[in-house]
């Protein structure tokens, strides 16, 4: 047996200048979370951090369920942790086993100020917030309810020696933006759902770019972290592009350049392939017609058709799963087809991450 992710949430500064999400800091307060696990086991473990917090975070209280009961979470054997600033901590085994696909209920009691929490901007789930320590409270009361989610990076799982795990590392087309909340309608998740064996922990952060820091680092920044770090990986899947196509106009800018973008793609798969994992990649989707002022350029939309010409018959990667194809207007290739826009042609809806899901090749992927 050993330890493998089972969930996984990319989570970025508070102090970014492109927000989807206000950030917000607690005093006093217990923190509810649905974690919906991409992978089970017998056991688990949670991992918290304050990566980007600049005071230290204290946790008087942390408790966690599948749904019937709460099991009391432990760091060092001590019900109460301090985290440093920029610092990151593993709770003790947790003796509760849960299954591939359920939800797991996260609560934390943080009893001091916290200043700027470290949080994921767009989950599509709901966290639940209450006044005084409620970590062990079966229903919690009349709570405020707020889409992101708070401290949590992951969720290590006890599992066989020979389970495969897969990285979803990329922006909102990963994330879920424009799926529905709460319903676990993410194209990540509509892939677990095909896979018999083995799983995909989704680091997917939305706004995130492959070649510059603007919401979250960038992907070469990240990749040791939110890639290799993770217990248990085997493959990568990686979804990047839109945001240095579309983003830099919302602030007069240029997009980023054809053969900057295919060489940050290069360097994604050296870095995987020099760790031993297969990579595979989405060519980039479609967002012509984008309602934000802007994103949708001739030039910006004429370097997705290269970069996509290049992915298509490129030998870099282990594999390619054509999204753009997938999702696209055939009436109007650079924007999403109806059926699959969310409403603002830049994100899909239910449909559209299912079909981004259908567009992966189980064979190549091999889990």
């Amino acid at each position: 047996m050993r330890w493998t992710a089972g969930f996984r949430t990319a989570v970025i500064s508070p102090y970014e200048q492109i927000q989807l999400t206000e950030p917000r800091g607690f005093a006093d307060q217990t923190v509810r979370q649905v974690l919906h696990m991409a992978g089970g086991g017998e056991r688990l473990r949670v991992r918290l951090t304050n990566r980007y917090g600049r005071t230290p975070l204290t946790i008087a209280a942390a408790t966690t369920s599948t749904g019937s009961g709460q099991v009391i979470v432990t760091f060092g054997g001590e019900q109460k942790v301090t985290i440093l600033p920029g610092e990151e901590t593993t709770s003790d085994p947790v003796d509760l086993s849960v299954a591939r696909g359920a939800d797991l209920f996260l609560s934390l009691y943080l009893p001091e100020e916290t200043g700027l929490a470290t949080y994921s901007h767009k989950p599509m789930e709901t966290t639940q917030v209450v006044r005084g320590d409620q970590a062990e409270t079966a229903v919690l009361s009349d709570p405020e309810r707020v889409e992101a989610r708070f401290y949590v990076s992951g969720v290590d799982v006890l599992t066989p020696d020979d389970t495969a795990i897969a990285v979803a590392f990329g922006d909102s087309w990963f994330e879920g933006v424009g799926s529905t909340v709460g319903a676990n309608h993410r194209s990540v998740d509509f892939l677990n759902r095909r896979l018999s064996r083995g799983w995909i922990v989704n680091q997917g952060i939305a706004g995130n770019r492959l070649l510059r820091d603007e919401v979250g680092e960038h992907a070469l920044a990240r990749f040791d972290r939110d890639v290799l770090a993770t217990p248990g990986v085997t493959h990568v899947l990686v979804n990047f592009g839109i945001n240095d196509l579309g983003l830099p106009g919302m602030v007069g800018e240029r997009p980023a350049k054809t053969g900057d973008i295919i060489e940050g793609f290069r360097a994604l798969a050296d870095r995987a392939h020099g760790a031993g994992l297969k990579i595979l990649v989405a060519t980039i989707g479609p967002f012509g017609g984008a309602v934000y002022p802007g994103v949708s350029t001739p030039e910006g939309l004429a370097a997705r058709r290269e970069v996509n010409d290049w992915l298509r018959v490129t030998d870099t990667f282990d594999a390619v799963f054509d999204v753009a194809r997938a999702v696209e207007n055939p009436e109007a290739p650079d924007s999403i087809h109806p059926a699959f826009d969310s409403g603002d042609g830049m994100h899909l809806n239910d449909k559209g991450a299912q079909a981004m899901a259908n567009a992966v090749d189980l064979e190549t992927l091999a889990l």
